[in-house]
C-alpha cells in the first residue's frame, strides 16, 4: 500500500528561518531519506512553496474559478510530503515517527483507483 506523509508546517515558518535553522531542518530530512534507504521502503517526496504562493480552482455556476491562496484556511502550511510503500496504516505510522515533525504529519492512505 502506499501512503502520504504530509508535512505541516507553522503559518510563515520558512519566511522567519536563519540559514542555519534551514540547514539543520534539510539534514534531519536527509536522515530520514537514508532511514527509508537502509529499511528497503520505496519512497519519493518533495517539498512545497508556501501556501502564499499557492492557487487553487473553486467550483461555481461558470466552471472552475481561479483563487489565490489555499482551497482551506490553515493555521499551517503543507510544506512537503513524503510518499511511501509499506504495508499497513500501523506501519506508515511507524515509519513516519522517523520523519521531521514541524508542525505535524498527518498519514493518509493512496486511494488505489481502480483501472
Amino acid at each position: 500500500m502506499k501512503f502520504a506523509l504530509l508535512l505541516f508546517d507553522p503559518e510563515n515558518y520558512w519566511d522567519s528561518v536563519s540559514e542555519e535553522e534551514m540547514g539543520a531542518a534539510l539534514a534531519e530530512h536527509a536522515a530520514f531519506a537514508q532511514y527509508l534507504q537502509k529499511q528497503g521502503i520505496a519512497f519519493s517526496g518533495e517539498a512545497l512553496k508556501p501556501a502564499k504562493e499557492a492557487r487553487s480552482l473553486r467550483p461555481s455556476d461558470r466552471g472552475p474559478v481561479s483563487a489565490d491562496g489555499p482551497f482551506v484556511t490553515l493555521r499551517q502550511d503543507l510544506a512537503g510530503f513524503y510518499l511511501i510503500e509499506c504495508a499497513d496504516l500501523d506501519e506508515a505510522e511507524e515509519i513516519a515517527r522517523h520523519c521531521p515533525l514541524g508542525a505535524g504529519i498527518e498519514i493518509r492512505p493512496v486511494w488505489d483507483a481502480p483501472s
